[in-house]
């Protein structure tokens, strides 16, 4: 048979039943007998009696012997930071980071978190005339950009020093800055108005695990003339809702 590059038309009936098997124990998130799991997946109690000892072999789930029921195991947990690693971050924002252009009309761009540093990986520039520009490989500055200090209200350690001033805006005295972050926190985004540059407004907003680790961060930067007050709390809210659903696959 001809290799096509492509998965097999016709699947393993055990393999899916064991598949629909993990998938109720993950929902759950409590310990299951085999008559519970039987009842739910709708498949009978030997074949299920038989598909947890198989997995159980792989440790892909847990017996329990003083109650004899089961849960999901460590392998699960193994495969699933296997599987993290392999995940390309590029890949699975770039369409967040084009749409995200097309809707605000301004630059969007995707950070990674350092210990001391935020980096731009990766942008969608505007298709406006006048437009901000970003590169990848800039870090962001953490006291004076959007991107910035949404690293620093989820965990990034802020500069040693004296903060630089780059414009007459840019917070420079540190408790001023602790009751910034403290607002970024509470609303969920951070923003930015003419504080790294006099002529750049920017909007960004954390992508968070379900621990509410920082992976990355969406941010959204234009020029004050046309990005605004109004359109940055605009950006904000279509960012959180792209942050959330880039957050879902991560």
């Amino acid at each position: 048979m001809a290799r096509t590059g492509r998965p097999a038309v016709r699947l393993v009936e055990a393999v899916q039943r064991a598949a629909v098997v993990l998938d109720v124990l993950g929902e759950e998130r409590v310990d299951l007998g085999t008559n519970e799991i039987a009842r739910r997946t709708d498949i009978n109690v030997s074949t299920v009696s038989r598909l947890l000892a198989t997995l159980a072999e792989a440790q892909l789930v847990q017996h329990i012997p003083e109650t004899g029921r089961y849960r999901l195991g460590v392998r699960i947990l193994q495969l699933a930071s296997a599987a993290r690693q392999n995940l390309d971050i590029r890949g699975l924002a770039r369409p967040h980071l084009d749409d995200l252009a097309r809707i605000t009309g301004e630059t969007t761009t995707l950070s990674l978190p350092g210990e001391h540093e935020v980096l731009t990986i990766d942008f969608a520039q505007s298709a406006a005339l006048v437009l901000s520009v970003a590169s990848v490989g800039r870090n962001s500055v953490p006291h004076a950009t959007a991107v910035g200090k949404a690293f620093l209200a989820w965990g990034g350690k802020p500069p040693a020093g004296e903060l630089v001033r780059f414009t007459p805006r840019t917070i420079t005295d540190r408790e001023q800055l602790t009751r910034e972050l403290e607002r970024v926190r509470r609303r969920g985004w951070a923003q930015a108005v003419g504080e790294r540059e006099e002529q750049l407004n920017g909007v960004a907003v954390p992508v968070l695990e379900a621990t509410e680790r920082l992976v990355a961060i969406l941010g959204v930067q234009g020029p004050s003339t046309r990005f605004g007050q109004k359109a940055m709390r605009s950006a904000a809210t279509v960012l959180a809702e792209r942050a959330s659903a880039l957050a879902s696959v991560l």
